[in-house]
């Protein structure tokens, strides 16, 4: 399980600090896939780089912690810069947004293999046996062994994504984050890589945490989902529940604008844009936007909470129980 507790984060600039995420807290559990969506500059991204410990300059966090349950040596940790990244890999591992531009386009794939093998695991034995592990593990996934003498200049969008996703979960790590895995790809090959990340979370029954702006990948292969907005958390639930029933009302005008079989109304979109995160509004910050605002959403902050069993949202109008 992992544990955000009460997460606030920020990146220094010459004009002060701009606050990112702001008082996130949830849990994730054990072998599920946990989807994050919401509009783009919504802090996904900085959530998933501290879920990761990539908090470099100028990322701070400001307060909270986030605590993996369940590492593979049975020991509960907090993500503290330096400790996650001994484990990076063998433990946890991510695959980046725009991931097909990590590769070195001039290191053949078994070295890139190799490489990201912790130390200790590539001293138990000969490179050909591992190469050996690699050539049958891309075979499980339906990739050719061959990949392995290609250069990433050599393979497609599609392809190399595929390689990114081998790499991450090679070492059968207890948890795997993606951040926009489908991004710039057509939907033929979107839909094999959400494929290939639904058949990795059955066989190594870890946890995945895939964040995207798309709602429909988040339908097709997540158990549960949050909603961010302007940097906090306004709904969470299971991903069945949040469709049918959407309960904040930023969240029930994104699945409204959302296309159906056989619906021919016509669809709207949010009016408005979310707010600069330099100068945000007060109180909920969704207000300017929100048809339901009233007084009370323009001056006090929303407490995130649960409103119903496995439900949890960030609302104001929720306390006249209207929806």
């Amino acid at each position: 399980m992992i544990k955000i507790d009460h997460l606030s984060t920020s990146y220094s600039t010459i004009n002060g600090p701009v606050h990112v995420i702001n008082d996130v807290d949830f849990e994730i559990y054990d072998n599920e896939i946990f989807g994050i969506a919401g509009e783009s500059g919504c802090g996904k991204t900085t959530l998933l780089k501290a879920l990761y410990d990539i908090i470099e300059f100028p990322m701070v966090v400001d307060s909270g912690k986030l605590i993996l349950s369940g590492e593979k040596s049975g020991k509960a940790f907090s993500f503290e810069t330096g400790q996650i990244r001994k484990t990076w890999w063998d433990n946890i591992s991510y695959v980046p947004q725009a991931a097909q531009s990590v590769l070195n386009p001039i290191v053949p794939l078994k070295n890139q293999f190799l490489d990201s093998i912790p130390k200790k695991d590539r001293m138990r034995e000969p490179k050909e046996i591992t190469l050996k592990r690699v050539s049958d593990y891309l075979e499980e996934l339906s990739l050719s062994p061959d990949l392995l003498n290609a250069y990433p200049f050599q393979l497609s969008g599609g392809m190399r994504q595929r390689v990114i996703i081998a790499l991450a979960t090679f070492m059968s790590p207890n948890v795997v984050l993606a951040d926009e895995p489908t991004t710039a790809l057509d939907v033929v090959v979107q839909r094999g890589i959400l494929m290939m990340l639904m058949r990795l979370q059955k066989q190594l029954k870890n946890t995945m945490v895939i964040v995207s702006h798309d709602m429909g990948v988040h339908y097709q292969i997540t158990d549960r989902m949050g909603i961010m907005y302007s940097g906090s958390m306004i709904e969470l639930g299971r991903t069945e529940d949040i469709f049918e029933r959407p309960i904040h009302p930023y969240t029930q005008m994104l699945v409204g604008a959302l296309p159906r079989v056989g619906d021919k109304s016509q669809k709207t979109g949010i009016p408005g844009r979310p707010p600069a995160l330099t100068n945000p509004p007060p109180g909920c910050r969704f207000a300017p936007r929100c048809p339901k605002a009233k007084d009370e959403c323009k001056k006090a902050v929303p407490k995130f909470r649960e409103v119903e069993k496995g439900r949890f949202a960030a609302c104001h109008y929720l306390n006249e129980k209207e929806v």
